[in-house]
């Protein structure tokens, strides 16, 4: 089911930009619009079937299924917030936050030996699973212009636009 919305998710974003619609006219706009649809997608996933995703859950912390409907509201709300130009940059850092957030939860999974329904148990899904969460950290980054690397500048624009700013005299 996972493959399949992300093969669903490709095509609506391959059609947009097709189409030439806004937002999707360059590589770094069809990005956000994958990131931004996997993780409404996965977000309402996590509200709509939460128990499904107990068993990943290390035991240590507490509310599970709190924990579980929490994420997948912040995944929405990261999501709804890439796409929104106020809110892009803010919503980058939380989605990069929230990847390296979650990523003891996919350790727990692997590294736990832990089954779940509708999931491959090997290392064929588990080694890449883990492999990709910094590609998600730098996708989250790059996608809410926070950063601009390996494509542009090898500062961030803020840094740069603050540095800028504090030459030119400017509080920054």
């Amino acid at each position: 089911m996972p493959a399949l919305f992300l093969l669903f998710v490709l095509v609506v974003v391959m059609i947009a930009a097709f189409l030439n619609a806004p937002g999707f006219r360059d590589a770094r706009g069809r990005m956000r619009w994958i990131m931004s649809l996997i993780y409404v997608g996965f977000g309402a996933l996590h509200i709509v079937a939460a128990k499904a995703f107990l068993p990943i859950m290390p035991p240590i912390l507490p509310f599970p299924e709190a924990i579980v409907l929490f994420t997948g509201a912040c995944e929405i709300a990261g999501g709804i917030g890439l796409v929104v130009p106020a809110t892009r940059r803010a919503a980058g850092v939380a989605l990069a936050i929230y990847a390296v957030c979650v990523f003891p939860a996919n350790l727990y999974h692997a590294f736990g030996h832990v089954n779940v329904p509708d999931l491959p148990s090997s290392w064929w899904y588990h080694g890449p699973r883990l492999l990709f969460q910094p590609v998600f950290v730098w996708w989250a980054l790059w996608s809410g212009e926070v950063i601009d690397w390996p494509f542009g500048a090898r500062r961030p624009a803020f840094a740069v636009e603050n540095a800028e700013a504090a030459r030119a005299g400017e509080p920054g």
